[in-house]
């Protein structure tokens, strides 16, 4: 049921969830766009497996919503708005991806959810992508101009009545320096001779994607024969790119290696700066011979530091090996919020044990922890700055305050956008939602021929 929901929340807002057998029925029509029965009652559907229920207007507010999305997206196409079929491909790819993690990788139960194919439902979604991410374009650029001053922040705080503030809990800062074991050269050459057998089967006429799915250590690719889905130039490393591009459709490459590990890959099609490829990844073996190298290093590290031998700072600069936290001196960012404070229940567990006793400016013993590639790492953190749980308030959060004032402004501004477009708009709305409140306005200030 779990997994069902997943499909529901991440294609269902596309009115997209399956074979609804809707006796389908015009309910508005905008310019030459159209909203129908289904789109709405799939739109139910997807807030009931959100909410468990709906309330008894939801259709004339789910519809009015519908309308402003529309009425953005008409506009789109006459500013003639366009997005590239690389970027379409890339969000079918990222949805699919992530249905398909939630279980657990299963082709089978996708495709048995879906009642098609993983291409065919792509297909299916396609032209719904290209119009969310047309929409979504125009709605940036309806208030790409928008910006709110110091004394527009304040007002916007002081409008707040005072037992309304919210309540934030701890936050912290915190930075880091990481460095990551490197493999010995004995691993790397057995490594290397495991791949050079697959090729060899390969070359002897076994199928590559049934070697993928058996051999390669990218469990995400692996369990769909090694395919990596559409990638765009510029979003592969160097090494995996550089050889790729030089090879013609269904050809493969010689062994590459890259930060991951070694490499065979197989181009399936190109698209201009886009490819869709297939590969067999054999990572070398991290020993634990490895790890100690690195912790003793970093042990080291951390010695100079709290000997006041070196900065952290300089220490960051010197030896981290996170590019993301290094480039921002060694800073850890919020990746739910993108700046560098942290709800302590946001931090990960190992992180908040060992930041929790400690005072600001003091440094923790050697952590390791997973990448996102899998792979364990280790890292040195200091904490740098730790508040209590307090009411908001303009010294503290301003940066917080200042982007809530900026996201009200911005749908003020939407909103008076839209109404703008409605009036040069031809709008019409089926009988059955005249007694709807939510939708009289768009008639009543639309164009009706």
């Amino acid at each position: 049921m779990k997994q069902i929901l997943i499909a529901i929340l991440l294609f269902g807002a596309l009115g997209l969830t399956g074979q609804s057998g809707l006796v389908d029925k015009v309910m508005v029509v905008i310019g030459d766009k159209i909203i129908l029965h289904s789109d709405i009652e799939e739109q139910v559907k997807y807030l009931k497996a959100q909410q468990g229920s709906v309330p008894e207007n939801a259709r004339c507010q789910l519809l009015d919503q519908v309308i402003v999305q529309k009425v953005f997206l008409q506009q789109a196409y006459i500013d003639s708005l366009v997005v590239s079929p690389e970027e379409v491909d890339g969000q079918l790819d990222s949805r699919v991806n992530q249905i398909l993690s939630y279980m657990g990788g299963d082709v089978t139960q996708f495709e048995a959810y879906y009642g098609k194919s993983i291409n065919e439902v792509k297909e299916d979604f396609r032209q719904d992508i290209e119009d969310q991410i047309i929409m979504e374009r125009m709605q940036a650029k309806s208030v790409e101009s928008i910006t709110v001053t110091p004394s527009e922040v304040k007002q916007f705080y002081r409008s707040i009545p005072r037992d309304s503030l919210p309540y934030f809990g701890a936050e912290v800062e915190v930075s880091e320096v990481v460095m990551k074991p490197k493999v010995n050269k004995v691993e790397l050459q057995k490594a290397k001779e495991k791949l050079e057998k697959i090729k060899a089967q390969i070359e002897t006429g076994k199928d590559f994607g049934e070697l993928a799915g058996t051999f390669s250590d990218d469990p995400g690719s692996a369990k769909q024969g090694g395919d990596l889905g559409w990638v765009k130039r510029g979003e592969l490393v160097p090494e995996f790119e550089a050889a790729v591009f030089t090879l013609n459709p269904m050809e493969y490459s010689p062994i590459v290696q890259t930060e991951y590990g070694y490499h065979l890959i197989q181009l399936i099609e190109r698209r201009g700066n886009a490819v869709n490829a297939r590969h067999i990844l054999v990572k070398p073996e991290i020993t634990s011979a490895d790890k100690e190298i690195v912790k003793t290093k970093l042990d080291s590290i951390r010695n100079l530091i709290v000997t006041d031998s070196i900065s952290f700072g300089r220490a960051v600069q010197k030896y981290s090996e996170d590019e993301t936290s290094k480039s921002n001196a060694g800073r850890l960012l919020n990746p739910q919020s993108g700046v560098s404070t942290f709800e302590v229940a946001q931090l990960p567990s190992e992180v908040f044990f060992a930041i929790d006793p400690m005072e600001v400016g003091e440094v923790t013993e050697v952590l390791e922890y997973q990448l996102q590639t899998g792979e364990m790492a280790y890292r040195l953190i200091r904490l740098d700055a730790k508040s209590q749980p307090h009411q908001a308030n303009l010294n503290d959060d301003y940066s917080k305050i200042q982007e809530a004032a900026l996201e009200q402004k911005k749908l003020k501004e939407m909103e008076a956008w839209v109404d703008e477009k409605v009036g040069e708009m031809y709008i019409k709305i089926a009988p059955e939602y005249k007694d709807c409140e939510d939708l009289k306005k768009w008639s009543e200030h639309s164009k009706n021929y």
